[in-house]
């Protein structure tokens, strides 16, 4: 049987009492004075940092509610990354797969801080664009659809993006709240409330650009799916879709052929 060197020991026992002061107790041998330099300092970067990156959450909770939550999510969850922009996605996960649900909780609290996430994740997203293989001027209706890897699509239960200290929603929607998050020209990040047709829409694009089916031929399948008796309605208002999505930089425009 190993035995865990007298060095790691000691490193769980530093590293156990700056997650939970309470009830860990510190190395004998380092003073307080020092030991609470590196409390304060683990702790509250990881409070600030989860705190910046959902503000509106933030907002809605009591304090003693937050300190308790990054309090927990600081003595039970163990990050997968070293990276300290990847810390708001570990809470999520903790949020989501680790944490018993509390009275207290917010009923949109899981949704809001994964929106509000979001908005960090695509400032930082390192996905680049090959303008050599897209024609920003091509026929989106008659070549294949491009969407920006730095658009995402996404559905809630909850009116995420209304939600305020003057909005705060009690139940879920009884239909889902579609956006789609996306970087910008600019570089800002921005959203759009679409429609289900239009999320449909960016799905089959999304999904559909390996079969290069062409904008007509995805409308197509949604004027099936719909039922609609004129395929040509639907394909004519979802050109103006497309032609919007692509003025807001969703879509980036076709296929190069």
């Amino acid at each position: 049987m190993s035995v865990t060197p007298d060095f790691i020991k000691k490193q769980f026992e530093f590293t156990n009492h700056i997650r939970d002061p309470d009830n860990n107790a510190a190395p004998p041998e380092i003073e307080d004075r020092r030991m609470a330099i590196y409390r304060e300092l683990f702790y509250n970067n990881l409070e600030s940092f989860v705190g910046d990156t959902c503000p509106i959450f933030r907002s809605l909770v009591e304090e003693d509610y937050w300190q308790k939550l990054i309090r927990g999510f600081f003595i039970t969850h163990r990050c997968h990354s070293p990276l300290f922009l990847d810390i708001c996605k570990e809470f999520i996960d903790y949020l989501q797969q680790e944490r018993k649900a509390d009275k207290e909780d917010l009923p949109f609290m899981l949704e809001l801080v994964h929106y509000e996430w979001v908005e960090l994740a695509l400032h930082i997203a390192e996905d680049t664009i090959d303008y050599h293989l897209i024609d920003p001027n091509g026929d989106l209706l008659n070549n294949v659809p491009i969407i920006s890897p730095v658009a995402w699509p996404l559905s809630y239960t909850y009116p995420v993006h209304k939600i305020s200290e003057d909005f705060q929603p009690a139940k879920e929607n009884t239909e889902p709240t579609f956006l789609v998050v996306f970087r910008n020209r600019s570089l800002d990040v921005d959203f759009l409330e679409i429609t289900p047709v239009t999320a449909r829409l960016l799905e089959l694009v999304m999904q559909d650009v390996a079969q290069e089916y062409t904008g007509r031929e995805i409308l197509e399948t949604i004027a099936q799916e719909l039922g609609h008796e004129n395929p040509e309605v639907i394909i004519s208002a979802g050109m103006d879709i497309m032609q919007d999505l692509q003025a807001s930089g969703v879509l980036l425009g076709t296929a190069k052929t």
